[in-house]
């Protein structure tokens, strides 16, 4: 036998053996605790669901599941984070809309590609935003809002939570969409949007359902319409926007479980049913509906065509509307 066949015939041999050996430390997975970082901060809605979902992991892993909330630049800190992390099952990113799709769109030096450098393992929640009116402003409708944009271009003033957040999107999509121009104010939180919302020095505003639940209940604000496909249990009265005549105009935040790439798929398989049979139970349903959140599940690849389908959904509003965090 020839030397180079010698080699070649032990090169594969080890090849074999180190595939093997990955395959049988998969199978075997978890054997120490795992951490799953969160890119926000701790109090936070991504934090609480993350702990709801970490706490279910770590009893039927039976391993711990540590929660690392590593937050900052909107996400990117957590994000590549795990981007870089060993692909073994031991790093997970619980993520947002922002670090999972959308920060490809804002940010040109990006240090990871949510497409490429992450496993999708399972989307866990969605939940809608909303859109408001101060009691101040005659507006109460959709109708009434595109209305009045359009006979007063400039003059209308809505508010987001922040620049370059689904809160941002979604004005954007409605300048877009409805042929309309408006102010677009971005505050640092949704507080300070609630405050200035009830005290009149802003017309409208944008952003996550849960923060204006008790505005709207107590007849301090206006609402308009559900940014979903279906009316949100915590406001059940309120209507979608297409239900208010106005189609295709969507916003809703998701939640999900990530790994780095090349994540072993036995890891994923494992993650991805624990996942599902956690948010189908019907006590989970009820601890996430004063959240604001529809429990979702699916499969890996479902969550992959998410997150391919909202950065190629808002990628042309993105641009047009310039938003970015660089």
């Amino acid at each position: 036998m020839s030397i180079t066949r010698r080699f070649c015939i032990a090169f594969g041999a080890a090849a074999l053996a180190v595939t093997a050996s990955v395959a049988v430390q998969a199978e075997e997975w978890p054997t120490r605790p795992i951490t799953m970082i969160v890119p926000f901060p701790a109090g936070g809605s991504a934090d609480v669901v993350a702990r709801l979902v970490a706490a279910e992991l770590s009893d039927k892993l039976k391993q711990q599941v540590i929660v690392d909330n590593r937050a900052g630049a909107g996400g990117n800190i957590g994000g590549a984070a795990v981007a870089r992390a060993k692909p073994d099952g031991y790093t997970l990113l619980f993520t947002t809309p922002g670090p999972g799709a959308n920060n490809k769109l804002l940010y040109k030096d990006l240090p990871f590609d949510p497409e490429k450098d992450f496993t999708p393992i399972v989307q866990v929640a969605d939940s809608p935003l909303i859109m408001v009116a101060s009691t101040q402003t005659p507006i109460k409708s959709m109708a009434e809002l595109i209305d009045y944009a359009k006979k007063n271009p400039g003059k209308l003033n809505v508010g987001t939570p922040g620049n370059g957040t689904l809160g941002h999107f979604a004005v954007a999509m409605l300048e877009r969409q409805a042929g309309v121009k408006v102010t677009i104010i971005a505050y640092k939180g949704s507080s300070p949007l609630i405050t200035d919302l009830l005290g009149g020095q802003i017309n409208i505003g944008s952003d996550f359902i849960t923060a204006y639940v008790p505005q709207v209940k107590d007849n301090k604000m206006t609402p308009l319409a559900v940014l979903a496909p279906q009316r949100s249990p915590l406001l059940p009265q309120v209507p979608t926007a297409a239900e208010s005549g106005f189609t295709n105009f969507e916003a809703v935040a998701w939640f999900a479980l990530v790994g780095p790439a090349a994540l072993p798929a036995p890891v994923v398989a494992k993650l991805n049913a624990i996942v599902n049979a956690y948010v189908q139970n019907d006590a989970v349903k009820a601890k996430f509906a004063p959240l604001g959140l529809r429990p979702v599940g699916g499969t890996p690849e479902q969550l992959r065509d998410l997150v391919a389908h909202e950065i190629a959904r808002w990628r042309p509003i993105v641009e047009e509307a310039k938003i970015s965090l660089n």
